[in-house]
């Protein structure tokens, strides 16, 4: 029998698969973008990490997602450092969300506040991609726009508390297995079912920014 962390991984991959191909991101990671549109990718992510993490102090007692609640993981500060560097000390006077990451945020919320075995799938989508597919991010944005490695404009990416990701990573994966175990079979596939969820929200965002910043033909 598959853990419950293969079970996850292997329910949500064609939805992972999804939004890594977005046009959008396609775009910008090809190069054909401006750093305007990385700079409106990263406001986007700033309300998603808001809401994950705005709930992590209330969360860190709970027996379902407490273990989940690292400090280590943290992004917002080092995503407040980037928008300051791609927009200016006054980002937070332009910073809006669109319909659709609003749409996102407010279901990673509505999980936190509600159901945290739901709030766990968002965890999960979010910050082990970071670890992962978020260092190609990373290592195109420097080369594309010229950031400093691990600097400003992409600390969003660099986890400088955890040394060794891939230990990190599958110590991640034994709490998700934990977890899996913690609860009955329904709950588990109602996990699935908010991570193919939370891939869609996020796939979601994509194609709201794939609209504001479309390729000329």
């Amino acid at each position: 029998m598959d853990s419950f962390s293969t079970v996850i991984r292997t329910a949500s991959h064609e939805q992972h698969v999804e939004a890594e191909t977005s046009t959008f991101m396609s775009d910008m990671l090809g190069g054909r973008l401006g750093v305007d549109a990385y700079a409106r990718y990263t406001e986007q992510l700033w309300f998603v990490y808001e809401a994950l993490e705005a709930a992590a102090g209330r969360l860190a007692s709970d027996p379902v997602a407490g273990p989940f609640i690292q400090p280590e993981l943290m992004r917002l500060p080092a995503l407040e450092k980037d928008l300051a560097h791609l927009r200016g000390p006054d980002w937070r006077a332009t910073l809006t969300a669109l319909p659709a990451t609003r749409a996102y945020a407010d279901r990673v919320a509505e999980c936190a506040r509600e159901w945290p075995a739901g709030y766990i799938a968002h965890h999960y989508t979010r910050y082990l991609g970071d670890l992962s597919g978020g260092q190609i991010i990373r290592d195109r944005a420097e080369k594309t726009w010229g950031f400093a490695r691990k600097g400003d404009g992409v600390r969003f990416y660099v986890f400088e508390e955890i040394a060794n990701p891939a230990a990190f990573k599958r110590g991640y994966r034994e709490l998700l297995d934990g977890a899996g175990v913690a609860v009955d079979e329904l709950e588990r596939q109602r996990m699935v079912a908010e991570c193919k969820k939370a891939f869609a929200l996020n796939t979601g965002v994509f194609r709201a920014l794939g609209e504001e910043f479309p390729m000329s033909a």
